[in-house]
């Protein structure tokens, strides 16, 4: 009877949270925070019990996110501002030829996403795919794609992004695994569904009712700034990646302790590098460009917005999580999948898929999966290595079939002067075939942890 109160507890959370955020149309801080009130007063939680899992399961999600989000969004302001992301394109454009464009673009959307939001890098890219359409007297799906594809993965798969850290932080895996994991996952599905699967969904004939681009692709090529964009961009992921490699080494017995073993830590935790890097593009995305301090002090400043929104968003999905866990909810589930077949992967895979449809928000849906996966985690043996795939199953599940409640959908839809059935018949479909052929290579990979 208990179980039953429990699993009605989930349930009935889940249904509820859809329901604010897509009836209702309440912000999703307020309905998650509502929703992990519901899960807990229905699974046995007293009123202090729930006020302390709010307190604690907001306060240790914000003590790792906060700041690397924070740090992301004021990063990712400079980069726009500086123009280094067409610079990336034009770049990669020139370097590869009109021959090898889709894969400059899809490689640029791949890198650009990183360090800025998935909506701004429709915004400040997509006119030099239209130059490119029209230059080329193609479909602008045709060089569309590829870009959204890089861009869409890399939001959901690779951190420092803020979805895949929150995830990582509410899982309890390592950046350092997240980052490669990321991108042996990432890399191959953005070639496959990016270059081969978005040649069947471009019609053949140009877009003709494509309007005159504001950005072409013959501007002066500043290489300078891109070869600054490259190593200013690859420092923390750099630092990361050793200071994480150094730390397994340690904890595994296989190098000693030393000096340079922690400092190498200290410099490649998230924080410090991220901060580090911050630093570098505020001096030379932006003092070396010109920038003044009032005018960096007001990029800063303007970029912590939207960023806010997202850090509350997370440590709500950290409630849930810290509540699921106190009402033992993770425990009955655990239990019910090691004495059943279903694998705890397919869980967090179908979580996010439903709750991404349901309600279209990607961030929403990551978070909601890792807090029902992470309550299960307690009760499963698992190693890193094997947290980090269901970390990906997340995010494979976050992308799937992004359609008209998706902001990213109408956003698609509206710089690509596309109707509502052109936007569903090609970004919704590419969307899905991301989730779903990502999803079954993080699946066959998982065989073999």
């Amino acid at each position: 009877m208990e179980n039953l109160q429990l699993y009605l507890a989930i349930v009935s959370g889940v249904a509820l949270l859809l329901f604010l955020i897509m009836k209702w149309k309440l912000n999703a801080f307020l309905s998650l925070l509502f929703a992990s009130i519901w899960v807990g007063l229905l699974g046995g939680l007293n009123t202090d019990e729930i006020i302390d899992s709010i307190a604690k399961g907001m306060g240790d999600t914000l003590a790792f996110v906060a700041t690397i989000v924070g740090l992301g969004a004021i990063f990712g302001a400079i980069l726009e501002h500086s123009g280094g992301a067409q610079a990336l394109a034009r770049y990669l454009l020139k370097k590869g030829g009109e021959s090898k464009s889709r894969l400059a673009l899809l490689s640029t959307g791949f890198i650009v996403s990183i360090p800025v939001f998935f909506d701004v890098g429709i915004i400040i890219l997509m006119p030099l795919v239209k130059a490119l359409a029209k230059k080329s007297n193609r479909h602008v799906l045709y060089y569309g794609l590829p870009l959204l594809t890089g861009l869409g993965i890399t939001h959901s798969f690779i951190p420092p992004t803020p979805g895949p850290v929150a995830v990582a932080d509410i899982l309890q895996v390592d950046l350092g695994y997240a980052i490669v994991v990321g991108a042996l996952v990432g890399i191959p599905v953005a070639l496959f569904c990016g270059l081969i699967m978005t040649k069947f969904l471009v019609p053949d004939t140009p877009d003709g009712e494509l309007e005159i681009a504001t950005e072409t692709t013959d501007q002066a090529l500043d290489e300078g700034l891109v070869r600054t964009i490259f190593w200013v961009l690859g420092l923390p992921i750099c630092l990361i990646l050793l200071g994480s490699f150094l730390n397994t080494m340690a904890r595994e017995g296989l190098i000693a302790s030393s000096v340079f073993v922690d400092i190498a830590a200290f410099i490649g935790h998230p924080f410090v590098s991220l901060l580090l890097a911050t630093f570098l593009a505020l001096y030379f995305l932006g003092v070396k460009k010109g920038l003044g301090k009032e005018a960096l002090f007001k990029l800063s400043n303007d970029s912590l917005a939207p960023a806010g929104s997202i850090i509350l968003i997370t440590g709500a999905g950290g409630v849930l999580k810290t509540v699921m866990i106190n009402t033992g909810i993770g425990d009955i589930i655990a239990q019910g999948m090691l004495n059943t077949s279903f694998s705890v992967l397919l869980l967090a895979y179908l979580v996010t898929v439903l709750v991404r449809i349901m309600q279209g928000s990607a961030t929403v849906a990551m978070l909601t999966g890792a807090g029902i996966v992470a309550a299960v985690l307690p009760g499963m043996d698992l190693n890193m290595l094997e947290k980090t795939f269901i970390m990906m199953a997340i995010a494979s599940g976050s992308i799937v079939m992004s359609h008209v409640n998706d902001s990213g959908f109408w956003l698609v839809n509206r710089i690509l002067g596309q109707s509502v059935q052109q936007t569903l018949r090609s970004w919704t479909i590419q969307s899905s075939l991301i989730s779903v052929t990502s999803f079954i290579l993080v699946l066959i990979a998982y065989q073999f942890v």
